[in-house]
């Protein structure tokens, strides 16, 4: 397989999709192989829609996505899949945009996956900034009750531009440590921030207070925040830390 990847990196861009989806072909077999199961859904991928139901099991916050409409004017968030010739796969591009989608969308996140027959899903390729917490087709913690969110740092970049520039966008925060505190201000539970930035808290409903921590390498922390949280909600929070750049 090693022999394989070295193979795609001499690959042009286009070239680079199928390589990687013949990859995804080669995964399978080998996963069928060792007896491994490769998607926690079953069964050959044939579909279009099969194949973003592989993509939603990987990214569980696409749920919902919708198609591509030419005609839809502000859509915010969609996809395409199509089958990739001669490898029995497929390709699906994703976006997920916001911020004025009326007239274009400010920002977007973008990914193209590859799934094989077997459903294995490959990312081909991803890009732009991170998506808050409620962009998302299905937020956070969607059916859940709780506090749910993004950690982000910023400025990237010393000087703000406009339009602004998605190099310049607010950057992740990995391994934030995210207190949550109820009415008394006594501590009921703790989380860290995945690689994406986002974390969620099971809660009841109530008053709590969001305290995030110092992180490591950020001049500043994250101010604390009240949430008030519903039952069979998420309540949605973004935390914004102080790279120091200016």
């Amino acid at each position: 397989m090693r022999r394989h990847w070295a193979m795609l990196g001499s690959l042009g861009p286009r070239s680079a999709v199928v390589g990687v989806l013949l990859l995804a072909v080669l995964a399978g077999c080998a996963g069928a192989a060792s007896g491994t199961s490769p998607s926690p859904t079953s069964g050959p991928v044939t579909t279009p829609t099969g194949a973003l139901a592989r993509v939603v099991a990987h990214e569980p916050r696409l749920a919902g996505v919708k198609p591509f409409d030419t005609g839809l004017i502000g859509q915010a968030s969609w996809y395409t899949a199509e089958p990739a010739s001669g490898v029995g796969a497929f390709v699906v591009t994703v976006r997920v945009g916001w911020g004025d989608c009326e007239s274009g969308c400010i920002d977007e996140h973008s990914w193209v996956f590859a799934v094989g027959p077997d459903g294995t899903v490959s990312v081909v390729s991803e890009s732009g900034p991170a998506v808050p917490a409620e962009a998302w087709p299905s937020p956070i913690g969607a059916g859940r009750t709780g506090v749910g969110g993004i950690a982000l740092a910023g400025p990237v970049c010393p000087v703000e531009r406009i339009p602004p520039d998605p190099a310049c966008a607010a950057r992740p925060v990995t391994g934030a440590t995210v207190v949550i505190r109820d009415a008394s201000g006594a501590e009921i539970a703790r989380t860290v921030t995945a690689a994406d930035g986002s974390f969620l808290v099971e809660l009841r409903a109530g008053e709590y207070v969001v305290e995030p921590q110092p992180a490591e390498g950020l001049l500043g922390t994250a101010a604390p925040q009240n949430v008030t949280v519903a039952d069979g909600a998420v309540a949605a929070v973004q935390l914004d830390y102080d790279t120091g750049i200016r």
